[in-house]
């Protein structure tokens, strides 16, 4: 009975790491709701009414939720200074309540100086976040000058009740998110594992929705390895350490995503396209011949097992006979004397599985030190130097400095011009309305440009906002209802709904709004200023403050969807070619670069396009054709940037493996891809540039000896040939959709 509970403990922990990534989001909520209910409680002591109560609950969560340094010593100083931040603007608040003009033009400027502040970095931006936050809070309940010396002790006492929570009741260290990160990696690379093995065993109705199940997989995996690399700075002590570990993450990420290309090359008639794994909706290559049920299917579908429990077993566990016996099968399936017989497709699954259990075994080790050995097998023993031989050859490297935009380029002046404009425009429009209650709309015009940078992703944000909002009402009235004059049962709410709010705000916009319009409709009930028509105008603010936001994004310096996702596409492009020729450059017996740094950084280049394009592939945008051009484009770019990455981990392995050696030749091979992704590039920068897109013969042909009857010097793999390959015909795929000319073939 101990042993099924345990194995439903790890069950669920493993469950909720990989929906959570390092319990972030756990995190944020638990911290927020605790400051909120910690300076309630103090509060009540203290005998504060109800409208210092609304006060201190959102002077407690805008001190905890604005805080974004990673280090705790960095968030301790930064929330001293919020204290002060927040003293001087509840006291300009109060003082300019009287004063209409004086009020909003100070409101104005606030904003103004908010979102500039963000050029300053984390600080910066925190501590604009209290400033204008702490102010809205004083216009909410009303401060006035007689009620300063409370409002400042509320204050106070909520910036305190952040801080004790924080780093005492719910503490958070970079070295424990880290931790979580990994354990998270680790959940969602057998959750990865879990789906490809129902690809393998998927009918034919049933085919899309597991490839759909695959291709989710694949990118939660890559987005847990990108927020890995995003703490492992700050979260290990050792560089040499950070390193080791973010060259296993990327080694399991790229094993990962290759065996889920094998498996989906085992079911096709033919070699499947990579831009299938990464494409929506594209469907399975037809003409498989899975799912059977002979041998060596049954054996691949018994190995698929292995490799997850081998991924799902604890690092800090000892790996037991059994499972050490299944690590040597599965490890033996990189020497070809012990693949089974089977269709070439399959053998390279079997192939595939192998360097999966390699990579799972690095990761193993990277994380939980070495492992007992006694067990091991030549081939695991082979595995293991191998491993060591690469470790010993991790070296640190330097980050080149980029050039940082300036003037009204630089975004932070341009988005303060714009926000201040909008501002304006929704208080003067927020007055109309209503003369108590204009700030809802500067709020929201506010808000739709956090974090947004072109005049679509503004639009699509303010579209969500004021659809959370129209829902959130509705909710409002239903709470507001349940709980009349009930304080405390309130507050209950209020806290239920600011802990969903941090809960889904990185998952959804639309229901961080939905919450937060909620919990607003109890705390009316609260100050006793709940009806329907309050209600009512809080939509009409936030549709006001939504369409102020979208006509200064698209009439004061405006950057419009089109040229924003142009300057990334071409950030992209030069990050791709950035790792194609260090790896290219490597593999042909060039200087050592720091490749997975390159890989890193194109890989947040691409996040950022993707985040740039969801205005052109929301599910309303009424453009179908660009809605398809812009899937297919990213698509081509994720299938690209796959293969970068697998070049850049094979170019890291040649020091160290025996396997690959290097071959000058190949940077005849990568010349070609280079210059068209230079092309690319170029004609995206000037749709008049006059470039062509060069094909040819094969990458493989190009590696031909120029000597009839040569042979080859330097021995290089089928993989990094075929990874050549592909990233050459990923490249050439791009010209179509990006309307680049294509030259003929040169014979």
């Amino acid at each position: 009975m101990r042993a099924v509970g345990g194995s439903v403990r790890a069950r669920l922990r493993d469950l909720v790491a990989a929906s959570d990534p390092g319990l972030l989001r756990l995190a944020a909520g638990l911290r927020t709701v605790g400051a909120i209910a910690l300076t309630l409680a103090v509060l009540s002591l203290l005998g504060a009414d109800v409208r210092h109560l609304v006060a201190g609950a959102i002077a407690a969560m805008v001190s905890t939720f604005a805080i974004r340094e990673k280090q705790r010593s960095r968030q301790a100083v930064t929330l001293a200074l919020g204290l002060v931040v927040a003293l001087a603007s509840v006291s300009l608040g109060a003082v300019l309540h009287s004063r209409v003009v004086g009020g909003d033009l100070f409101f104005v400027a606030l904003i103004f100086c908010v979102v500039y502040a963000r050029r300053f970095g984390d600080r910066g931006t925190s501590l604009g976040l209290i400033g204008f936050q702490v102010y809205f809070m004083s216009l909410f309940v009303g401060a006035t000058v007689s009620g300063l010396p409370q409002l400042w002790g509320v204050v106070a006492v909520a910036v305190t009740s952040s801080a004790v929570v924080r780093f005492a009741l719910v503490p958070e260290t970079p070295a424990g998110i880290l931790q979580r990160l990994r354990e998270a990696f680790r959940a969602r690379l057998a959750q990865l594992v879990t789906a490809q093995l129902a690809l393998l065993d998927a009918g034919p109705e049933e085919t899309d929705k597991a490839l759909q199940d695959v291709r989710d997989g694949t990118a939660r995996l890559h987005e847990t390895a990108m927020m890995i690399q995003g703490r492992l700075e700050e979260g290990t002590a050792d560089e040499s350490v950070a390193r080791l570990v973010q060259r296993r993450i990327a080694d399991a990420e790229i094993a990962a995503e290759r065996l889920g290309l094998l498996l989906l090359t085992a079911r096709s008639a033919e070699r499947a396209d990579t831009l299938t794994l990464h494409l929506p909706g594209a469907p399975v290559p037809p003409g498989g011949p899975l799912p059977v049920q002979d041998e060596s299917t049954a054996a691949l579908r018994r190995d698929l097992e292995a490799l997850r429990l081998l991924v799902l077993r604890p690092v800090s566990e000892d790996l037991g006979t059994g499972l050490a016996h299944l690590r040597n099968r599965l490890l033996g399936y990189r020497d070809e004397e012990n693949l089974p017989k089977a269709s070439p497709a399959v053998q390279d699954v079997f192939r595939g599985v192998g360097e999966a259990a390699r990579a799972v075994l690095g990761l193993r080790i990277a994380l939980g030190g070495p492992q007992d050995d006694a067990d091991d097998t030549p081939s695991t023993a082979r595995s293991r130097e191998e491993l060591d031989a690469e470790d010993a050859a991790i070296d640190a490297g330097e980050e080149a400095a980029e050039e940082v935009p300036t003037g009204l380029e630089r975004p932070t002046t341009r988005a303060a011009v714009q926000v201040a404009v909008g501002s304006a425009l929704a208080i003067v429009g927020g007055e109309f309305l209503s003369s108590q209650r204009w700030y809802w709309a500067v709020l929201t015009c506010w808000i739709v440009f956090i974090n947004t940078a072109s005049t679509g992703e503004i639009l699509v944000k303010g579209y969500r906002r004021l659809v959370g909002t129209v829902l959130g009402v509705v909710a409002g009235l239903l709470l507001a209802g349940l709980v009349g004059h009930h304080t405390w049962t309130a507050f209950a709410l209020v806290l239920l709904c600011v802990f969903a709010m941090f809960y889904t705000a990185p998952l959804s916009y639309t229901l961080m709004s939905f919450f937060v319009t909620a919990a607003l409709g109890v705390l009316y009930t609260l100050l006793h200023t709940y009806s329907l028509s309050v209600l009512v105008l809080r939509v009409e603010e936030t549709a006001l403050g939504a369409a102020c936001g979208i006509i200064a994004a698209a009439f004061v310096l405006p950057v419009h969807t089109d040229r924003r996702t142009n300057d990334l596409l071409v950030t992209v492009l030069d990050r791709l070619a950035d790792v194609t020729e260090a790896a290219v450059d490597q593999l042909s017996g060039g200087d050592p670069a720091e490749l997975l740094d390159k890989a890193r950084d194109l890989d947040q280049a691409l996040a950022d396009l993707r985040t740039a394009t969801q205005p052109l592939t929301h599910p309303v945008t009424p453009l179908r054709a660009r809605r398809n051009t812009a899937r297919y484009v990213v698509a081509l770019l994720e299938t690209c940037a796959y293969h970068a990455r697998s070049l850049a981990a094979m170019a890291e392995l040649l020091p160290t493996h025996p396997s690959i050696a290097a071959d000058p030749r190949l940077r005849r091979a990568g010349k070609r891809i280079l210059g068209n992704i230079g092309v690319i590039g170029a004609r995206v920068a000037d749709g008049r540039a006059a470039v062509e897109v060069a094909t040819g013969a094969s990458i493989a042909s190009l590696l031909e000896s120029d000597l009839p009857g040569g042979s080859r010097y330097g021995r290089i793999t089928d993989r990094v040939l075929r990874h050549l390959q592909r990233l050459d015909e990923a490249v050439v795929g791009l010209a179509r959709p990006l309307k680049v000319p294509v030259a003929a073939p040169q014979r």
